[in-house]
């Protein structure tokens, strides 16, 4: 069995990669929780707002696209899939099936990216951006004053659209940015069937951002789909 207590990868820290494996793992559900309890604020907003204002949420939802917003959650999926698979091939030592998987990832990413790019574009040239240029026509409402409040409490769901998906965005940029890393240590050699930590340390952090989605596609792009 090959020692690998000095193994290159192995910080002057710790004794073990196993010993380091732990702590690295930790140090990423720890920075995961804190990132539950950010998103979890904003969700809370979100909850409050919408008991509030019901009919003005369920109205500016009908405006997102619906299409896009299915397409980018299986995109994204999709894209867990290939980063669980990144895993394995780190795991087992196939560096060829990693680099795929690594690259077939990061183009998801881009692709959820574009397509939540598109939607932005879309929104700004209808005017639904909150500020001074915002407009927003319900045709659910049975009088003026009733279309014009619609109108004021739309903006608070456009408002926390954007801040939400926004962030979200920022978060898968910040992903791609770490598979690029994790991409260039791969092909160096950096990642092996020995020391695969980063691998999954990254995997986690990838569907921690997939799991965002999965709550935010339902909260803002169905609301009353049914009706």
């Amino acid at each position: 069995m090959a020692d690998v207590s000095h193994h290159p990868a192995l910080a002057h820290q710790f004794d073990s990669l196993e010993q380091q494996t732990e702590a690295s793992t930790l140090g990423m559900w720890v920075f995961l929780v804190t990132e539950v309890l950010f998103f979890g604020g904003l969700f809370a907003t979100y909850t409050v707002y919408r008991s509030f204002y019901p009919t003005a949420f369920a109205a500016a939802s009908h405006e997102l696209d619906v299409v896009l917003g299915a397409i980018n959650t299986a995109v994204l999926i999709t894209s867990s899939l290939t980063m669980a698979l990144a895993v394995h091939a780190a795991q087992t030592g196939g560096r060829r099936l990693l680099l795929i998987f690594l690259g077939l990832t990061m183009l998801l990413g881009a692709v959820f990216l574009g397509i939540k790019g598109v939607e932005y574009y879309h929104k700004f040239a209808e005017h639904h951006v909150p500020g001074p240029t915002f407009h927003f026509e319900s045709a659910g409402a049975a009088n003026a004053l009733e279309a014009r409040d619609i109108a004021r409490h739309a903006q608070i769901f456009f408002s926390l659209y954007f801040i939400m998906t926004g962030l979200h965005a920022l978060h898968m940029v910040v992903g791609i940015g770490i598979m690029l890393v994790m991409f260039w240590w791969s092909r160096r050699g950096t990642i092996s069937e020995e020391y695969y930590t980063p691998i999954e340390v990254s995997g986690l952090y990838w569907h921690f951002v997939d799991i965002v989605w999965i709550f935010l596609f339902p909260l803002l792009y169905l609301i009353g789909r049914h009706a």
